[in-house]
């Protein structure tokens, strides 16, 4: 691969943690679950990607996303927040707020619709991010952070690509039946060995992948445990409460995912706007991620007791939002300020953009949803 080469610094950080990654697998008898070296590499402590000091945002960092697009992106979900608080309560959790910015934009909105937030709490594990939240939000006094999910809550909780950089197994076809792959050490080297399932990743597999038997030797998938834990502990949280989740991300339902043309899997690295299928690579410099299986997603959350509201995909989502409204709020006749906001729009609800790719999950207890967003629902399809 023809990558950008990272400074003396980063290269040392990437070493380290290598290092650490190596004492583990050494510990572990010689091999740990692609799972466990995937979150090494993301939130080890100082040296994960997520957990470390590079910047990872905008035209410095590995990649964009739609609150960096656009504002009118915070500014449509503000539409469907409000509807949420104004059945449940005034308070917003969010999970990896990114630069903060899509706080800034949804808080904004709301304070111009005239809808008070009491507490805007940020649920964060990269300190830099962290660090650039605080700076963005700092003229928001409800805005707070924590480590953690609160015990219980109601309101509105907003996690924009969040699922996908959640830890997962990968699972492979063999002659012989499904194996787990594994990280060890060949030659100084991180490489792959394959290990018979446990119980419960072979549960996992029998829930999550449809069919999976009939799929060809050679096959390579992911497996989601711990972003279906994840939608486990939203349950958890709204258990008795009043509110909703809105989950936004790339991926598919089951019966797109697990298909022919995906037999290599999903798993995607992002170094420097370079996007390379290589996780082995400058192991905390590059983020590593899987597109989501909704179904699974779904399936989750219904199985802890917390009902799916709604599946769409992005397009559909933000038209239902309101945001060709918004848009329109700028005269088209006033090309330098109207073209460049009609591309962003343009890049975030086009099929051939960010519109189809990425889908919109909502769960929640005790709201629903306006008609403008259900419109343009396809639980059918999960």
């Amino acid at each position: 691969m023809s990558l950008p080469l990272p400074d003396s610094d980063a290269l040392a950080a990437s070493h380290a943690l290598q290092q650490e990654i190596a004492a583990h697998i050494e510990d572990a008898g010689g091999a740990i679950p692609f799972s466990r070296f995937m979150e090494l590499a993301l939130y080890a402590p100082r040296l994960g990607y997520y957990s470390g000091g590079a910047a990872k945002l905008g035209a410095s960092g590995d990649f964009t996303t739609a609150p960096e697009i656009s504002p009118l992106f915070g500014e449509a979900l503000a539409r469907a927040a409000a509807a949420i608080i104004a059945q449940s309560a005034p308070n917003i959790i969010e999970f990896g707020a990114g630069t903060g910015k899509l706080a800034r934009d949804v808080l904004t909105a709301l304070a111009e619709e005239g809808v008070q937030v009491n507490s805007y709490t940020i649920i964060e594990l990269s300190g830099e991010l962290r660090a650039r939240q605080q700076e963005e939000l700092k003229d928001f006094p409800q805005v707070a952070w924590r480590d953690g999910f609160p015990d219980a809550f109601n309101g509105v909780v907003l996690a924009n690509e969040v699922l996908d950089a959640m830890p997962v197994e990968l699972v492979s076809k063999t002659d012989d039946g499904w194996r787990r792959q594994m990280v060890t050490i060949e030659e100084g080297r991180f490489a792959y060995v394959q290990a018979q399932l446990d119980d419960t990743l072979a549960a996992q597999l029998a829930r999550q992948v449809p069919d999976a038997d009939t799929l060809p030797a050679g096959y390579l998938t992911e497996l989601h445990p711990v972003a279906c834990g994840f939608m486990g502990s939203l349950a958890t949280m709204f258990e008795g409460n009043k509110g909703a989740a809105i989950l936004l991300d790339y991926g598919f339902p089951a019966h797109e995912y697990y298909v022919d043309q995906r037999s290599g899997g999903t798993l995607m690295c992002h170094y420097r706007h370079h996007s390379h299928p290589d996780p082995f690579f400058l192991p905390g410099l590059q983020d590593i991620t899987a597109h989501v299986d909704f179904t699974a997603m779904a399936l989750a959350a219904q199985d802890a007791g917390l009902p799916v509201l709604g599946y769409l995909n992005q397009s559909g989502f933000l038209l239902g939002c309101g945001i060709g409204d918004l848009l329109l709020r700028t005269d088209p006749n006033d090309a330098v300020r109207y073209l460049p906001q009609s591309k962003a729009v343009h890049k975030l609800v086009a099929p051939s953009e960010m519109g189809e790719l990425f889908k919109v999950l909502i769960v929640g207890h005790a709201v629903e949803l306006p008609d403008a967003i259900l419109r343009a629902d396809r639980r059918h399809r999960l």
